[in-house]
């Protein structure tokens, strides 16, 4: 598996693309984290009142070439939520080198409502601004997850993650392991400025009429 021929690849589409979509993570990512301060308060609040916990969440995912970096949501499972899904790998819904549960129970019920709408990915746009990641792009994945890859799911690491991509506008929880990694080996294949932007445009219908999030 050669990740330094398959990203020579994509960068070869083009030094203008890759330029405004950089240019576009940014604009996006400080105003939406401008627009986005008064929901940013109420939840802030609303996970306090809850249970008293931390707001945030910081867990490790893995980025662009394997990189390590810190991915920030709004917390929305309890505080010791990592320990207890070592007692629930057994319960796994998804095939592949995932989890994921439609009714997990680590997820309060704030945590519940801000899932369903994406309000709890609202602290990436500071990995945007970082750098870390990209508006669009594929799901930053944990490392236990990258550990079980094949050399074909590991192409999808060529590109940086994103806060959305065409995984989430197309089905999200309702498709298994495999068809995420088809939908994000279609994207770095078919990446253009004119696809990031329909998917962020289908990205703000899904946040407001929800499809299969959870």
């Amino acid at each position: 598996m050669d990740l330094e021929r398959i990203n020579s690849r994509f960068v070869e589409q083009g030094k203008r693309y890759l330029f405004f979509k950089r240019f576009l993570d940014i604009l996006v990512s400080l105003l939406g984290i401008i627009v986005s301060l008064p929901i940013t308060i109420v939840v802030m609040i609303a996970i306090k009142i809850e249970d008293g916990g931390p707001v945030f969440y910081a867990q490790k995912r893995i980025g662009r070439n394997k990189t390590e970096f810190l991915i920030f949501k709004f917390r929305s499972m309890v505080i010791d939520a990592d320990k207890v899904k070592e007692n629930l790998m057994g319960q796994n819904e998804i095939d592949g080198a995932m989890f994921k549960m439609a009714e997990d129970p680590r997820i309060t019920k704030v945590g519940r409502f801000i899932r369903k709408h994406s309000i709890d990915e609202i602290p990436q746009l500071l990995n945007v601004l970082i750098g870390d990641m990209s508006i669009v792009g594929p799901r930053p994945p944990l490392p236990e997850e990258v550990a079980k890859y094949t050399d074909y799911d590991l192409k999808r690491l060529c590109v940086k993650p994103g806060c959305t991509g065409l995984w989430q506008v197309s089905g999200r929880n309702s498709l298994n392991f495999d068809e995420m990694v088809e939908l994000d080996m279609k994207y770095i294949k078919k990446s253009s400025m004119l696809l990031d932007l329909k998917i962020c445009f289908k990205t703000i219908w899904i946040m407001i009429w929800p499809n299969d999030a959870y």
